[in-house]
C-alpha cells in the first residue's frame, strides 16, 4: 500500500496541499458565491413574504374592524327603525282607539237618547192606556162614562202618589 510507504509521504502531502488549494479556490470562487447568492435571495424572499403577510394581516384586521363597526351600525340602525316602527304602530293604535272610543261614546249617547225617548213615549202611552182602561172600567161599573179631563187628573194624581211613595222608600223611578 502506497500510504504506508514512508518515503512517499512528501510527494503525497504536496499533492494533498495542491488538491486542497485548488478545491478551496474552486469552491470559494465558483460554488460558494452562488450558494451564498441563493441563500441571500431566499432570505430576501422570505423577508418580503413575511412583510407582505404582516401587511395582509394588518389589512385583514382593519377590514374585520370595519366589518364589526358596520355590523354594529347596522344593528343600531335596525334597532332604531324597530323602535320607530313600534312607536308609530303604538301611535296609530292609540289614534284608532281614540276614534273607536269616540264612536262608541257617540253611539252610546244616541242609544241612551233613544232609550229615554222610548221610555218617555212608553210612559205617555201608559198614561193614555191607563186613562182609557180606567174610563172603560168606570163606564162598565157605574154605567156612565166619566169626562176625559177627570180621568186624566185621576191618572196623574195616582202617578204623583206612586212617585212620592217610591221617593219615601228610596226606590228609583221608572
Amino acid at each position: 500500500m502506497p500510504q504506508l510507504v514512508f518515503t512517499d509521504y512528501g510527494p503525497q502531502i504536496v499533492w494533498l496541499v495542491i488538491t486542497f488549494v485548488v478545491l478551496y479556490l474552486l469552491l470559494s470562487k465558483l460554488v460558494l458565491p452562488s450558494i451564498a447568492g441563493t441563500l441571500g435571495e431566499r432570505d430576501q424572499r422570505l423577508q418580503g413574504d413575511i412583510e407582505r403577510a404582516e401587511k395582509l394581516k394588518a389589512e385583514a384586521e382593519s377590514t374585520l374592524a370595519a366589518y364589526r363597526k358596520a355590523i354594529g351600525e347596522a344593528r343600531a340602525a335596525a334597532q332604531a327603525e324597530i323602535t320607530a316602527a313600534t312607536e308609530a304602530m303604538a301611535a296609530e293604535a292609540s289614534r284608532r282607539e281614540g276614534e273607536l272610543s269616540a264612536l262608541f261614546a257617540e253611539k252610546s249617547k244616541a242609544v241612551e237618547r233613544g232609550i229615554i225617548e222610548a221610555k218617555t213615549r212608553a210612559i205617555a202611552d201608559l198614561k193614555n192606556v191607563a186613562g182609557e182602561a180606567a174610563r172603560e172600567l168606570v163606564t162598565r161599573l157605574v154605567g156612565v162614562a166619566p169626562a176625559p179631563s177627570d180621568v186624566t187628573e185621576a191618572v196623574e194624581a195616582a202617578g204623583r202618589e206612586r212617585a212620592q211613595a217610591m221617593d219615601a222608600i228610596g226606590l228609583e223611578r221608572a
